[in-house]
């Protein structure tokens, strides 16, 4: 076999549902020097990583730390932890990554029961309180931004809700933290995790999870082992504790870059950066309603970071989405799962979350549909 090429990937804007890109600082830190994962300089970083968390996500909670691996590990590792064989468990789907979540709690051996909201809309606290109505619940788990629609669903009432009946509140922070308010601990969030590739702004690969004192008691409390070794929180939280037991090889710069991020977060100021992601996102969803594009979802549920915009009427959406790669390195998202309608997804989120980047794709978009054949109304 002949040597592959180097690497030389083309550089993009990335657009997308994520991920998006990194600050010139923290791709700075993924350059530094490696360490071991039980240096002692290292254990300084792992605790200011998690002092800087509990701040992002607005907690005071201990067993707050980034597991190693994508959001989705992140969303995994509270369901497996928080779900044993024959929980009864309330599974918010409004798109498709809570579709997700009643999978993951069905492989856990939960039972699950779906409340649902129609593509584009939130969940109705009253659909969840008629589910909780209906036996003791274990487990009531939502997604706050959800990333297929561009909707953000307000979780304080279905909060109330859901410990007026006993039960834990879980939460999918994986499109809103870092870019849209985030109370973990005044909206008594009890288990939640996010990512870090879209509003904190660093490479895919780590999941930032933080649990409430009621979850660790419901941890601690099992009748069982957590399904995962990987994600089991009662082992993981050992390394990143006071005793520092060796668990899993952590990825090093992957921590230095959420370190910086973190830096970068609080260097801004937390609510000058959701403030940021808010007028960056309000503009580009006011520029593209003023072209006269649709917008999936309602305007007193839209996400700043994250625009799900209806492709036009016979205008064939995946083609542009190509022209906007190929012609202006520009990466915009199409839709996702089988029930999307045509759409694409455009992001602003972490470096990009900026009114100069919107007006990037805003321009690319008016050439590449100026001059782009419409289908046919048979096609």
């Amino acid at each position: 076999m002949s040597l592959p090429p180097p690497l030389n990937p083309t550089a993009r804007i990335l657009m997308g549902p994520g991920p998006s890109n990194v600050h010139p600082r923290i791709l700075q830190a993924m350059a530094l020097p490696t360490i071991g994962h039980l240096d002692p300089e290292f254990i300084k970083i792992m605790d200011g990583t998690k002092a800087m968390l509990k701040t992002v996500f607005r907690t005071e909670n201990e067993l707050t730390l980034p597991v190693s691996g994508t959001g989705s590990a992140g969303q995994e590792a509270c369901v497996a932890n928080m779900v044993e064989p024959g929980d009864r468990c309330v599974v918010c789907i409004h798109g498709v990554f809570g579709n997700r979540m009643a999978d993951m709690v069905a492989r856990n051996g939960g039972e699950v029961v779906k409340v649902e909201a129609p593509w584009g809309q939130p969940i109705d606290p009253a659909d969840v309180a008629a589910a909780l109505a209906g036996g003791k619940t274990k487990l009531v788990a939502i997604v706050h931004a959800e990333t297929s629609t561009g909707v953000l669903q307000p979780l304080e009432e279905i909060s109330r809700l859901t410990h007026d009946h006993g039960a834990l509140f879980l939460v999918d922070t994986v499109t809103s933290l870092g870019g849209h308010p985030v109370e973990v601990d005044a909206w008594g969030i009890d288990a939640c995790y996010s990512g870090t590739q879209k509003c904190l702004g660093i490479p895919p690969g780590l999941a930032p999870i933080t649990f409430s004192p009621r979850a660790v008691a419901a941890l601690e409390a099992r009748k069982s082992k957590v399904s995962s070794w990987y994600l089991d929180m009662t082992l993981v939280r050992a390394y990143w504790g006071q005793d520092r037991v060796y668990h899993h090889t952590a990825p090093v710069l992957h921590i230095y870059a959420l370190y910086e991020a973190l830096r970068e977060v609080a260097s801004e100021g937390l609510r000058a950066r959701w403030e940021r992601h808010n007028r960056a996102g309000s503009y580009l969803q006011d520029e593209l309603k003023a072209r006269g594009l649709e917008l999936l979802a309602e305007p007193e549920h839209q996400l700043a970071p994250l625009t799900a915009v209806r492709v036009p009427e016979r205008v064939d959406g995946p083609r542009v989405q190509e022209r906007l790669l190929r012609e202006h390195g520009i990466e915009i998202g199409g839709g996702l799962g089988p029930s999307a309608p045509a759409m694409w997804r455009i992001g602003l989120m972490g470096y990009n979350a900026r009114v100069e980047i919107a007006d990037r794709v805003l321009a690319a978009l008016d050439t590449v549909l100026a001059d782009e054949p419409t289908l046919s109304p048979t096609a």
